[in-house]
């Protein structure tokens, strides 16, 4: 093959198969993250360097059990692979990715990509996994049967990269394996639709075989794009159900009998396993049992929250100390002035007020990666299941909503795998009371507020932070079951969910998402914070009083923030909260971290003197006019249990807006939230004060 000549290759395989960790090792650090035009379908690609000199762009599909496609995730792959997908060029070699321990379910969309005529190579992933179960695989045999090459491998650890670039550097452009053999009849119908399709040549008999295949015509049209070619479809189909033949069940089931014969020959179970169970059915007797498997889950979270109160200690005293110096620096070499304070008091009190806490998030992103990976996450799923089937949803809804408790955004897209429309339209809507890692900063200052300076043992910090997480949790499935019962009734669908063999997670692959994810949170703060540090210092500077000689505290009510924290007081009081922490709750729309970096900025502001505090140390010490403290344990308890229940995030909001296609469920959704976060918060400080708490 000549040098460079294959450019675009795309990696295909079912969810669970290895693919997204097989991507990160071809790929390394040479990724990028997005969106597919016009959904919300997160598209990655990345650039392999073969063993000669090719140079080849890869993009990691999002996993499909077929192409007959039941989620936007499923008819993204299935467009991108037949050359329909805007923006994304027609892929010209294939790789799919196989799980070796399920060999037959995963070749079932093997068999389709072979009939897309592509050059493909099949990785045979997890190869050690089949070993442990006993089973051998003969590559050669498989190789010959599916007229393709097969590379056994186990891409968390590297195993089989090289075999694997070998395989690629040896296509040719016109490669194409084996395919199953269909009826006659099937195949004269496929071939005289196909005839008629306007689609590229090659992918006329694999588009007329799927069209064939859906029952909805509405999809049909919405797929070909032409009512004539519905029309047809619907007439082929007719004339196979008067021959007998299913035209939903018929090729799918000349697949599977295909693929049972390669089976049969290259696959063989060795020893006598009648009676034995895997290691991962040893491992769910525990992990998913009715006691011991809620009890290994909680404790899981609570070592992650005790985790991010003792090893993010001290890289955060490292962050902290290098922006305490350099404030002072610049404290130390600018005489003192305007542009001085908007280092020191907006961008340096702004972003570094939000920056610090990034090995916090850290710690999160990195306990969530070895439970995804580790095959533990489903197996919360399959826990959850049981108490979700009390709100009306399954444990396929707790997936999405667990994936949002580092972010609800991805949280929010991840509900495509869900096909009820409802149940996925009551996950969107409560997905967001899960705490996003935006809202630890939030936590973790309010935390350090109720503790006087050097008390406070980390499990007793971690205890209160695992309560605020399972209120969000909580208060999620109660507002699931309000919304099955109301606006969106619907009959509890049944549970239908993979769980894949345990394995060790990749230290390579989380290692690579962090990283990305740290980028993303260090953009952030370098984008939208380090902006709305700058506006925020301005409203709370501006416009100056005419007297210069007025205490910093006047000034700052006098302050274009001072006006706005002063309009929205009342509304607030009832919660404990005074104007300033109102002008924190307003920014942070934006983004809930940035309430953080606003309270540093007011401040530091208002601050009389100069010296570069600790923000902790600065709200500790602040009071009210009669004297009593602003941050009492109610207050700081109160503003964590309004940032659990609020929606603070506009980004998530426009994410709602294109999932649900519709501005009707985002303003509902801010409108209910922000009732449940003022309700919540009043309840806390009014009842506290009740019973003769501060």
């Amino acid at each position: 093959m000549s040098k460079n000549f294959l450019q675009n290759i795309v990696i295909a395989g079912n969810p669970n198969c290895g693919k997204s960790t097989l991507f990160n090792a071809l790929t390394g650090l040479r990724q990028k993250t997005g969106n597919y035009p016009g959904v919300t379908v997160e598209k990655k690609t990345g650039r392999l360097y073969g063993l000669h000199g090719e140079i080849y762009e890869l993009l990691d599909l999002p996993g499909s059990y077929s192409l007959q496609v039941r989620s936007p995730d499923e008819a993204v792959s299935r467009d991108v692979l037949l050359g329909r997908q805007s923006d994304t060029p027609p892929p010209d070699a294939i790789i799919c990715v196989v799980d070796a321990s399920n060999l037959e379910r995963n070749l079932y969309l093997t068999s389709q990509l072979l009939e897309l005529e592509l050059p493909t190579v099949l990785a045979l992933n997890m190869v050690d996994v089949a070993e442990q179960e006993e089973l051998h695989i003969d590559v050669p045999a498989l190789e010959k049967a599916l007229g393709i090459p097969v590379v056994p491998m186990v891409a968390s650890e590297g195993r089989g990269l090289v075999e694997l670039k070998t395989a690629l550097a040896t296509l040719k452009a016109d490669s194409k394996g084996l395919r199953a053999t269909m009826p006659d009849l099937l195949e004269k119908e496929v071939q005289a639709l196909g005839a008629q399709l306007v689609v590229p040549e090659r992918f006329r008999r694999a588009e007329a075989l799927l069209l064939i295949g859906q029952t909805d015509v509405a999809q049909i049209r919405s797929i070909t794009g032409r009512q004539e070619d519905a029309e047809r479809v619907t007439q082929s189909q007719a004339r196979l159900q008067e021959a007998g033949l299913s035209p939903v069940s018929t090729a799918v089931e000349a697949r599977y009998a295909w693929l049972q014969e390669i089976c049969s020959g290259s696959v063989r179970r060795e020893g006598d396993t009648t009676h034995r169970l895997s290691l991962s059915d040893r491992l769910d007797a525990v992990f998913i049992h009715k006691f011991w498997g809620w009890t290994i889950f909680l404790g899981v979270m609570g070592l992650m929250f005790f985790s991010i109160f003792t090893i993010a200690n001290y890289p955060m005293e490292w962050i902290d100390a290098f922006f305490t110096a350099t404030s002072g620096l610049i404290r130390e070499h600018l005489p003192p002035g305007d542009f001085r304070s908007l280092l020191t008091d907006g961008i340096i009190a702004g972003v570094g007020g939000v920056v610090i806490f990034l090995p916090q998030i850290l710690i999160l992103f990195l306990f969530l990666g070895i439970l995804e990976d580790s095959g533990y996450m489903a197996r919360a799923a399959f826990i959850m299941d049981r108490f979700m089937a009390k709100v009306g949803l399954h444990g396929k809804s707790f997936i999405p909503m667990l994936s949002s408790f580092a972010c609800a955004i991805p949280g929010i897209m991840a509900t495509r795998t869900i096909e009820n429309r409802k149940d996925r339209l009551v996950t969107i809507l409560v997905a967001p009371l899960m705490s996003c890692s935006a809202r630890l900063p939030v936590y973790a200052l309010m935390i350090a507020l109720l503790f006087p300076p050097g008390e406070g043992s980390a499990l007793e910090k971690a205890g209160i932070m695992l309560a605020a997480y399972l209120l969000g949790a909580t208060m999620a499935f109660i507002m699931a079951w309000i919304f099955k019962k109301t606006l969106l009734k619907g009959e509890r669908p049944m549970l239908l969910l993979e769980l894949p063999p345990y394995r060790l997670p990749s230290v390579h692959s989380i290692a690579l998402r962090m990283m990305e994810r740290a980028g993303l949170f260090l953009k952030r703060a370098g984008t939208v914070i380090f902006c709305l540090s700058i506006l925020l210092w301005a409203l709370a500077t501006y416009p100056k009083p005419a007297d210069p000689d007025v205490s910093h505290a006047v000034a700052m009510q006098t302050s274009f923030a001072g006006h706005l924290g002063r309009f929205i007081e009342p509304v607030l009081e009832p919660l404990g909260y005074d104007w300033k922490i109102g002008i924190g709750l307003v920014a942070s729309l934006a983004a809930r971290e940035v309430f953080v970096g606003t309270m540093a900025i007011v401040y530091n502001v208002e601050s009389e003197t100069g010296d570069s505090q600790s923000l902790q140390t600065v709200l500790q010490s602040q009071t009210r006019p009669d004297g009593s403290p602003v941050f009492t344990p109610l207050t700081c308890i109160g503003l964590m249990v309004f940032y659990v229940l609020a929606m603070q995030c506009i980004a998530t909001l426009a994410i709602v807006r294109r999932e649900t296609n519709s501005w009707r469920w985002p303003i509902f959704q801010f409108a209910y939230m922000t009732l449940l976060a003022w309700t919540g918060s009043f309840i806390v400080y009014q009842g506290g004060h009740l019973l003769g708490y501060q």
